[in-house]
């Protein structure tokens, strides 16, 4: 049997509450490595550099492994850029090389630059036009139901690398169950860890992992999903979309 784990924290209370995101983390394992695994995202809620959270929620779940479908893992490219100026052209150039136009990518850039807190989720946006098209405000669409379908390999990354590792690797595994949800062509994110100015492109195939996207100290971070919406019809609705994002169980092999 296969559980899914979640922990989320925020300091000054619950996020519904206003309370400032502080870290979250989601694990699916087997019965057996429950207790061992909670203890370690225990220590991550209490040690993160956004500060000590006042409020942790850990959520226990069973999980139908006929449910469960596994996804191919993204290959990685590593780019080098000296600055963020450099970076954010990168991004650009990387997302037309992917379909999304000009106008799309200033847009999504320039939302994300604006934000005054992070987005606990992500901003759909249309490829084409720029428009966001989504209805989430400020929680943005949250990914969830998602995995290394090998733990081992997952803790080993964790242990040769340590703090890096654990970065890439749980970008490395979000961006590759979205780079597999049918209609999206694109991904652009960068970290709200103040310290942590690394950012990615993600595309159908490929982590772009770009070394400076923000400015050190910067504690807000976002991501953006560009989306064909060509793609969506009455058989395959943006609503299906969403939930095979936020519901939809994938561990990634």
């Amino acid at each position: 049997m296969m559980y899914s784990i979640k922990m989320r924290c925020s300091k000054g209370g619950p996020h519904e509450e206003g309370g400032k995101h502080i870290s979250g983390a989601e694990r699916i394992l087997r019965e057996e490595e429950i207790e061992k695994e909670l203890i370690n995202v225990y220590r991550r809620a209490i040690t993160h550099e956004r500060g000590k959270p006042d409020f942790i929620n850990f959520k226990i779940e069973e999980i139908d492994e006929d449910d469960i479908i596994y996804k191919k893992r993204l290959n990685i490219n590593q780019h080098h850029v000296n600055s963020k100026e450099e970076g954010l052209n990168l991004a650009k150039e990387l997302l037309k090389e992917n379909d999304v136009s000009e106008e799309s990518t200033q847009k999504a850039i320039q939302t994300l630059l604006d934000l005054e807190d992070s987005m606990h989720g992500a901003m759909l946006i249309d490829k084409d036009t720029g428009d966001r098209i989504d209805n989430k405000g400020i929680k943005g669409v949250r990914v969830t139901g998602i995995a290394s379908a090998d733990i081992t390999k997952y803790k080993e990354s964790l242990k040769n690398d340590g703090r890096e590792g654990l970065h890439l690797e749980e970008a490395l595994i979000l961006a590759s169950k979205i780079a597999s949800t049918k209609g999206i062509v694109a991904e652009l994110c960068w970290s709200d860890d103040p310290s942590y100015v690394i950012g990615y492109v993600g595309t159908k195939d490929t982590y772009e992992r770009i070394p400076i996207l923000k400015d050190e100290g910067t504690p807000i971070g976002g991501r953006v999903f560009f989306v064909d919406t060509n793609q969506l019809n009455d058989d395959y609705t943006l609503d299906d979309l969403m939930n095979y994002l936020e519901k939809q169980v994938v561990l990634i092999e």
